[in-house]
Parts: C-alpha cells; sequence; structure tokens
C-alpha cells in the first residue's frame, strides 16, 4: 500500500492568525486536524497540545481514545497552570490506517471523509448544537448550515473533564483508489458536501486537492481558520 497525502492550512480572510494544526506520522499512518479556541494564543496552544500528546501516545502504541484521553489532561492542566481557569480548548479529528482498516476517531466539529466508489461519505458526525437538531430531525441539513448557532460544539478537548467528554469513533475498510480528507470547520463552513465531492473527484496529487479545497473556502468567505489533509491510497 503506498500514501501519498497533501496538506494546507490558512488563517482565513477575517481571522488574523491561525489556530489550527495538523500532524502527520507517517510510519504509523496516523493523521490528525485541530482546531484550537479560546482566542490569543490559547487555542493555539490546546491545538498544538492536542497534536503533540495524541501523536507521542500512538506513537508509542497507546490506544487511540487513551492517547485523546491523555491529551485533554494535559490541556486542562496546562489551563490551570497558565491562568487558574479553563481558557482554551479544541476539537481534533484524527484517521488511523493498517492494513485495509481505517480507525477515525474526533472530539467537536472537524470532521472525516472518504472519497470512495466514485462519491463522498462522511466518517465523523459533529459534536455541535445543530448536528443534534438535525438528529432529532428538528431541522434539516440544510437549514443547519444557516443556522445562528452552527458553530457551537457541545464536546472539546480542554473544557470537559474525562469522566464527561465523549470520544466517538468510526471504522471501516478502504482500497486502493480512496481518498480521505480531514478538515477543519473553516473548509466546511464555507464548502458543501456537494462542492467538496466535485473536487475530491478530481484526478489530482493531494496537494492539489488540498489547494483547491482551500481556495474554494476562501472564495466562499473565508470566515475562520481553514485547514485541509488529504490522503490517497495508492
Amino acid at each position: 500500500m503506498k500514501i501519498t497525502i497533501g496538506h494546507t492550512t490558512h488563517p482565513g480572510i477575517k481571522r488574523d492568525h491561525n489556530e489550527d494544526t495538523y500532524g502527520v506520522n507517517n510510519p504509523k499512518q496516523i493523521f490528525l486536524v485541530a482546531d484550537g479556541m479560546g482566542g490569543h494564543d490559547h487555542g493555539e496552544i490546546a491545538s498544538a497540545l492536542a497534536r503533540d500528546n495524541i501523536l507521542l501516545g500512538m506513537q508509542n502504541n497507546m490506544p487511540l481514545e487513551q492517547a485523546i484521553l491523555n491529551a485533554n489532561q494535559e490541556i486542562i492542566n496546562s489551563s490551570l497552570e497558565k491562568t487558574g481557569d479553563l481558557p482554551m480548548g479544541t476539537t481534533v479529528v484524527i484517521l488511523k490506517l493498517e492494513n485495509d482498516k481505517f480507525d477515525c476517531a474526533w472530539v467537536g466539529d472537524s470532521r472525516a471523509y472518504v472519497y470512495q466508489n466514485k462519491a463522498l461519505q462522511a466518517i465523523s458526525s459533529d459534536h455541535s448544537y445543530v448536528q443534534e437538531l438535525v438528529d432529532q430531525k428538528l431541522i434539516s441539513a440544510e437549514q443547519a448550515r444557516s443556522h445562528p448557532h452552527r458553530n457551537v460544539v457541545t464536546q472539546a478537548l480542554g473544557v470537559t473533564d474525562n469522566s464527561e467528554i465523549k470520544v466517538a469513533n468510526s471504522q471501516g475498510q478502504f482500497q486502493s483508489g480512496d481518498k480521505f480528507l480531514l478538515c477543519s470547520d473553516g473548509l466546511t463552513e464555507e464548502v458543501d458536501d456537494q462542492a467538496i465531492e466535485a473536487i475530491m473527484s478530481q484526478d489530482m496529487h493531494p496537494k492539489e486537492l488540498a489547494d483547491q479545497l482551500l481556495i474554494k473556502a476562501l472564495e466562499n468567505g473565508g470566515s475562520d481558520n481553514i485547514t485541509v489533509l488529504v490522503v490517497l491510497i495508492d
């Protein structure tokens, strides 16, 4: 199995700094995107702590969920040491590939997709207020895109104790030709799934796909930090 990756990140048009981050461990075939929040430098610290602690834990063969919980505790500890409060948090989505299977875990509204059999499928489901409304059939997925509270997340690392945090996960199989996409909500806020699918369907290097997705998000407003990571299975 040959894996080719492409990634890009951008502060967006309306933000003056970037609190997103991403990480890759090629030997372990682990890929990660984190979207920090908290203002000033706090979001950047939270997302970096998530990235570093999760990748380190998984490098040492720690189970995916435990690596996430350890990162959550590290962010909480860092917040308390710096301010005595909990001013920072981060979403995270992680993809691990092994043989012909994928394992995905997430907290928050950063997303994972797979482009498989000429169709884009969501692997993750947002931990967000509007997703809960969609799940309860109180609003449609289309209404969720313009809902005034669409950016309210219900789970995030750094703000929820390990006894209460809910790490979501999904598993499946992949095959040659499949493409995975991990992204922060700066992409999905501006580009709907249909437009993402149209770009992911193109026969391009993953870096070109990532760049095209970023450009589309910027063209559509670029209201938030944007991070895109594309993984191609050859």
